[in-house]
Formats: structure tokens, C-alpha cells, sequence
């Protein structure tokens, strides 16, 4: 018998309604269609297989990345009343796991796509009832997805074994090249492909030059107020020095690499989750799949490799739907750093061409002077977004200067000069510095020689990174310049060229960074008691605090006051099974309020 899903959304996970997709989706997979899924974080993804798997005959198996993650879905699963499991390499009673499953008493499976690609789970999916495969960020499978996992591309074959059985992908993150790569190497029909959108509207997206690193970030963090954060570092020195200086700072800090042994990574991840406030430095090592919900601000302390990487990275904020942000400390330095990575590693000239593009992309968004949200937009593939007022650009339009002229004199030295050098040689060139290197090519006796002396050897390469991300200029594997599509425009002044003023010329300066959270508690005093509370009962259940109750139904609760059981069940977040679990105890504590 399929169960109601509006009936199990209600009953069991305490909402009153689908939003967006969610319900077409999930009516489709209860119905036997396969799905595959691009929602952006925050939007309810999880429901979208977690529901059909109540709704259908037999269990869910769900492949996920993360152990961590897996652990705290089934403990949650659990107090909402869900029969859930794990079978991954930390899990504990794996036969009495198997045995459930077998006998038809589990609702959902969480398995690590490792152990899901092996020949014994695929046996044991054949000796149980399933509802069906949920294939959880599933960009992965791609070959142009930022964090491709060889071992997705071998879901399909699992998910054959079982015709009739619906499967569903799903991702926050995905470009078009993407999206249609998920699609075919998952076995779901391209006409299958739901878009929910990219927008995370309640993300502020800000990035400031590299000045003093230590002394912008500290500032930044300290001005965000006592809320759960995370710093991703480029290296694992630069978490573990990142974490000092917070530390320094009176600021509590942990820190997260791969070069830590496992029980500290994972002590230092059990406190993360369970926290109420302190940040997270680490490497990209940590955050696929955290499932925290109150994260306020997510900082990268460098380049990310792709907008795709950078986009789920900072969806780790705002997972709740308050206000968060997401802050960008960048330099020159990074995207050279970045691009001899790319060149120096061992992927073949396809992926690294692909790669270099993916960097040109990210440097032009952290270049331009625009709205921040639209060319993000833009890039997953929506049409003509609109400036979203709430990104740091939007919000303080930056003031800038026209360098056109300086800018055709720099493409005109590129071109001269045989398009074949780097920007260090360009500069020497137009500034008349005439070393070996000038002489010995003979550049000291162009006609152009010296006509960017009044501007330094800073000014010129920041300009040429600025024509590089825009276009005008493109880089070649060995590092020479030379003349790219949107360099014609330009040079016949139909387009202007224009700079950030205090990054052509720094001067100090302090950017407003109030705090980006406005908990808008009809009743902070019970709000707190309600914290308290949630405290208590997580460090009992060995559980983060979001997985009892989540802000939103603890802000709910203080504006609304339920004085019984009726009136309780009405706040989103509360199923069945926590009104019995915790409902006495939330009546008394409005009562005592």
C-alpha cells in the first residue's frame, strides 16, 4: 500500500506543505519515475527521496559521501520515528543491519558509494524489498563536476539490478555540461532533469583584497557575533595558522585537514556539529554533506578551484534559510598559484583546458564591479537574473576609475610584442624598463616602449589580470599572453575598461561587516531557555542540537507559545514522534515563561 506523501510530510516530518518542487518530485518518484535533481541547498532535497521512501513498499537505499553525514541523518531519521540504518566503515551492528534489511524492517539504507559499487551490497539489494536509490551529490559522477568520484560512475549497474525500482539524483551544483553527465551516467532520460533554481537569496556574497590577511579575517569573524562559522584555507598550514590567530583573538577555533590523525578529525568535527558557536578552519577536506543548519558565514582565504566548488562551499551557510554570508579574502598571487597547479598536474589537456576556463571564470567574478549573485547565475544557466541588492556590490557600489586608454596600451605592447610573453614582461616594456630580456628581444626599440611609465609594475599586472578575466586577454599552457575575443572592443574604444579605485590605489580602509544574523525572537528570554533546553537534551542523545529541534521551530515556539499539545503540533519541525518525545517538556518551559 503507497502511504499519502502530504499525509507523511505532515505526520511524520511536522510541515504543513511542499515548497517549490518538492511535491511534483516527490509524486513522481512515489509513482515509479526516475528523477534526477538540481535544488539548491536549504530547499528540502533530502525530503524529496526520504518521503517516497516512507510512501512505497520496502527501504530507500540512499548513497551518500560522507560517514558523518550518514550518521547524523539516521539519528535524526530516528527521532522523527524513522526506521533508518547505516552500513559504511564505521558503523557498528553492520549484521544486525543487514539482517533488518533483509527482513524488511528498515525504511532507509545509508551505504558509501565504496561499498555500494561492491559486487556483496549488490547481492544483499537482491535479498531485500526496495523502494528505491537515491544517489545523494550526484555531481560526483561527473568527469566536469569539481569533486568527480570514480566510484559513482559505477551506481548505474547497482540501480539496473533492480528494474521497476525508481532513481533519483540529486545535487545543489551542477552546470549544463554537468547536469546532462549525471543524467547519462546514472541511466535517468535527460526529459527527467528537474532545475528548482540556484538562488540562495539569503547568502550575502562579499570579496575583498588581500591586504593583511590575518587582520581582515580576525575582523570579519569578530564582527559576525558568537555564531557557528567556517574558514576554508588553501593549505593545511594556512587552517592551522588561520585557527591561531582566531584562537588569538579569544576566538574559539578548530581545525580540520587531512594531515590530522582520524580521531582528531573526527573529535574536532563532533564538535562542530553540536556547537552553537565557533568556527571551522579547515581545507576542503571538510564539508561535503555537513548537514548543519546555523551556519552564518562560510570565508574561502583564497581562490576555490571553480565556481562550482566555490557555490557548494559557501551553500554550506544559510542551510536554515537566515541570514548568512559568504566572504572571499583573494590576491593575484592565488590565481597564479592555481593556474600552475592545473598545468603541472597530470590530467590530460582536455580537463586541464577545462579547468583553466572554470579559473578565468572565478577570477572574473571576483574581479567584477557588479552584482555578485547574477554572474553566478548566469553560469548555472539562468536567464537574465536581476542585481540581487544584497551582495556587497549591490549594497555599496564600489567606486571606480576608467582606465580604457591604459588598457589599449597594454594590448597593443601584448600584440607588439609577438603575443607570447607574461605580464612581467609586458610591464617592463611599457614602463621602458629595458633589462636583458628587453634588449635581447630588441622590445626597447617599439614605438610603444615607455608609454606606461607613469603607472607601476602592480598597476599593469593588475590591469592584465582584470583584461585576462574579462576576456581581452587569454593565457597560454606556457604562460604567455595573448589576444582573446573581447580585446577587439576594446582597443577601438567601444568598450570602456574600469577598476575598483582602492584596488588601483589602496588606501586603508574598513568595510562595514555588522553582524549578519537578525534572530528576530519574538521572545529572546524563553528563545535562550528553549536553547538551553535543546542543549541538554542533544548532549543526552549524543546528537548535534539541530537534529532535536531545529532555530526556526525554537523561534516558532517563542512567538507562538503552545500551551498544549494541539497548539504545539502546529510549529514546523514537529512530527508525531518529537511531539510525544519532547512535547511535555516544551509546554512546561512556555508555562514557565
Amino acid at each position: 500500500m503507497i502511504r499519502d506523501p502530504a499525509d507523511v510530510l505532515s505526520s511524520v516530518f511536522g510541515f504543513a506543505g511542499f515548497r517549490g518542487v518538492q511535491g511534483q518530485v516527490i509524486a513522481d518518484v512515489v509513482a515509479g519515475r526516475d528523477v534526477a535533481l538540481v535544488m539548491p541547498t536549504g530547499a528540502g532535497k533530502s525530503l524529496c527521496y526520504q518521503i517516497p521512501a516512507l510512501c512505497r513498499p520496502g527501504c530507500g537505499i540512499v548513497v551518500s559521501p560522507l560517514i558523518a553525514l550518514m550518521a547524523d541523518q539516521v539519528r535524526a531519521l530516528g527521532l522523527a520515528g524513522v526506521r533508518a540504518a547505516a552500513l559504511n566503515s564505521q558503523s557498528g551492528d553492520s549484521g544486525e543491519t543487514v539482517r533488518a534489511f533483509r527482513s524488511g524492517e528498515l525504511d532507509l539504507l545509508y551505504v558509501a558509494p565504496e561499498r555500494a559499487a561492491m559486487e556483496g551490497f549488490r547481492q544483499l539489494v537482491a535479498q531485500g524489498p526496495v523502494s528505491l536509490v537515491a544517489i545523494d551529490e550526484a555531481h560526483c559522477v561527473s568527469q566536469w563536476g569539481h569533486d568527480f568520484r570514480p566510484d559513482y560512475r559505477r551506481l548505474k549497474a547497482l540501480a539496473d539490478l533492480l528494474p521497476g525500482v525508481p532513481r533519483i539524483a540529486l545535487t545543489a551544483t551542477a552546470d549544463a555540461a554537468t547536469r546532462a553527465d549525471i543524467c547519462e551516467q546514472l541511466g535517468i532520460a535527460p526529459e527527467r532533469l528537474v532545475v528548482a533554481g540556484f538562488d540562495r537569496p539569503n547568502i550575502r556574497y562579499q570579496a575583498e583584497a588581500k591586504r593583511r590577511p590575518a587582520e581582515q579575517l580576525v575582523a570579519f569573524v569578530k564582527a559576525q557575533g558568537a555564531v557557528p562559522g567556517i574558514v576554508y584555507c588553501q593549505t593545511r598550514k594556512g587552517a592551522e595558522l588561520a585557527a591561531e590567530q582566531l584562537q588569538a583573538a579569544s576566538v574559539e577555533a578548530r581545525v580540520y585537514h587531512a594531515g590530522l590523525a582520524a580521531e582528531e578529525r573526527a573529535a574536532n568535527q563532533k564538535w562542530f556539529q553540536r556547537a552553537e558557536a565557533g568556527v571551522m578552519c579547515a581545507t576542503v577536506a571538510f564539508g561535503m554533506g555537513i548537514d548543519k543548519p546555523d551556519i552564518r558565514f562560510v570565508v574561502h582565504m583564497g581562490l576555490p578551484k571553480s565556481i562550482e566548488a566555490y557555490y557548494q562551499e559557501t551553500g554550506r551557510a544559510g542551510r536554515d534559510g537566515a541570514a548568512s554570508v559568504a566572504m572571499l579574502f583573494w590576491g593575484p598571487q592565488d590565481v597564479t598559484l592555481a593556474r600552475q597547479r592545473i598545468t603541472d598536474g597530470e590530467a590530460d589537456e582536455q580537463r586541464k583546458a577545462h579547468e583553466l576556463a572554470q579559473l578565468a571564470k572565478l577570477a572574473a567574478w571576483a574581479e567584477t564591479l557588479g552584482c555578485r549573485r547574477v554572474p553566478l547565475l548566469v553560469h548555472f544557466g539562468e536567464v537574465d537574473p536581476a542585481p540581487c541588492g544584497n551582495c556587497d556590490n549591490c549594497l555599496e557600489a564600489p567606486a571606480t576609475l576608467d582606465v580604457t586608454e591604459a588598457a589599449r596600451k597594454l594590448l597593443s605592447a601584448v600584440y607588439r610584442t609577438g603575443q607570447m610573453f607574461g605580464m612581467a614582461h609586458v610591464a617592463q616594456v611599457l614602463r621602458g624598463a629595458a633589462d636583458d630580456k628587453v634588449l635581447r628581444f630588441g622590445h626597447d626599440r617599439l614605438s610603444l616602449f615607455g608609454i606606461g611609465a607613469d603607472l607601476t609594475e602592480t598597476q599593469w599586472v593588475k590591469l592584465g589580470r582584470l583584461l585576462e578575466a574579462g576576456g581581452a586577454l587569454e593565457r597560454e599552457a606556457h604562460g604567455g599572453l595573448k589576444l582573446g575575443p573581447a580585446a577587439r572592443a576594446i582597443l577601438k574604444g567601444e568598450v570602456p575598461v574600469r577598476v575598483r579605485a582602492a584596488d588601483w590605489a589602496p588606501t586603508p580602509r574598513r568595510r562595514t561587516r555588522g553582524p549578519a544574523v537578525d534572530l528576530g525572537v519574538a521572545d529572546e528570554g524563553l528563545f535562550e531557555r528553549l536553547r538551553a533546553w535543546r542543549r541538554k537534551r542533544a548532549e543526552a542523545e549524543d546528537v548535534p542540537a539541530f537534529v532535536v529541534l531545529h532555530d526556526s521551530a525554537l523561534k516558532a515556539i517563542a512567538a507562538m507559545r503552545p500551551t498544549s499539545r494541539t497548539a504545539l503540533a502546529g510549529v514546523p519541525g514537529i512530527g508525531a514522534a518529537k511531539l510525544e518525545r519532547f512535547g511535555d517538556d516544551l509546554i512546561a518551559l512556555v508555562a514557565d515563561g
